[in-house]
């Protein structure tokens, strides 16, 4: 039977900075140690675990499959014991120097991400946040479980049960053409958008969507000409062309200001496209969790907010 009383834990964040850093520097530099002393300490854990753990290549190294099994439950293990010692300590926000990873799947993403950094920058100046905009972060529900992601932005929820999720804010899919588009003055009923020829982004999921305020828009069976992955291809071709683009509502301001494109005054639903802020239910307390899940509420409200004026 392995004996864990035979383990220096003190090595085990070193494992997690070396694994998270991917370069042994950086490692030092964010643990204040030499280099040379977090080479040492992985030799010591490449016995302990009888593996390579990392492999030198260029200037950084690469993980082995074992070091990948051993940091998805490690890093879980490890957060959960500096979630402890934070609530028995108090959670000081112009004090703290947590770190934070949040997914943002929303096109809106990486102003979410400017405004919340900006935020963090008065209110918990300590505090660090690093993002992932991915249109659909990979096993983003096993990521929430595993702790490697704090808080996920998103309209399509994970699978029920261990999560909690609160709506930031409603949006909405809407039609957009260049300003000197025919459709703008032709079309006024949903009958007539079939007569056009769309660009959109390609769909998350296959089939029916699970979100009230897409699937209006797919039932409407649209003659989209154009699937492409990032919203900055629809207004692109949007405004360059006679294609008419579907986006968020959310992006009209960008849409307008920025490529002169014009909404359609068409009704096409009433239903909206909740955006959901999801974390794990463990989390549900945590007073470093309630605080940043609040910051990312006023950032991307605001955002949203900037977005339709």
């Amino acid at each position: 039977m392995f004996n864990l009383r035979g383990v220096d834990l003190n090595l085990l964040p070193i494992f997690e900075a070396a694994y998270e850093e991917s370069t042994l520097s950086r490692a030092a530099q964010r643990l204040a140690m030499t280099q040379s002393a977090v080479s040492h300490a992985l030799a010591r854990l490449r016995d302990v675990f009888n593996d390579e753990l990392f492999v030198r290549s260029g200037r950084g190294v690469v993980r082995t499959p074992t070091a990948e099994a051993i940091y998805a439950k490690l890093h879980v293990a490890l957060s959960t014991v500096r979630e402890s010692v934070s609530e028995t300590r108090g959670f000081d926000p112009k004090t703290s120097t947590r770190s934070f990873f949040i997914s943002v799947s929303h096109p809106l993403g990486s102003l979410m991400a400017v405004r919340l950094r900006e935020q963090l920058a008065v209110a918990a100046p300590g505090v660090q946040v690093s993002f992932t905009t991915r249109s659909r972060p990979v096993e983003l529900d096993q990521a929430l479980r595993d702790g490697r992601i704090d808080a996920a932005v998103d309209w399509l929820s994970p699978s029920r049960g261990q999560f909690k999720e609160a709506t930031l804010f409603d949006d909405a899919i809407v039609a957009v053409a260049r300003q000197d588009h025919p459709a703008l003055q032709r079309i006024r009923m949903v009958k007539h958008l079939s007569a056009l020829e769309f660009v959109s982004l390609r769909p998350r999921v296959a089939g029916e969507s699970p979100v009230p305020g897409i699937q209006e828009w797919l039932r409407l069976k649209l003659n989209v000409e154009l699937e492409v992955s990032e919203i900055l291809e629809v207004f692109l071709v949007a405004s360059q062309s006679n294609l008419v683009g579907l986006i968020p509502r959310s992006m009209l301001k960008v849409a307008r200001d920025t490529f002169q494109l014009r909404a359609l005054r068409v009704d096409v639903t009433t239903k909206t496209v909740p955006i959901k802020l999801v974390w794990t239910a463990s989390k549900e307390l945590d007073p470093t969790q309630v605080f940043i899940r609040r910051q990312i509420e006023l950032a991307s409200r605001a955002v949203a907010g900037r977005g339709l004026r």
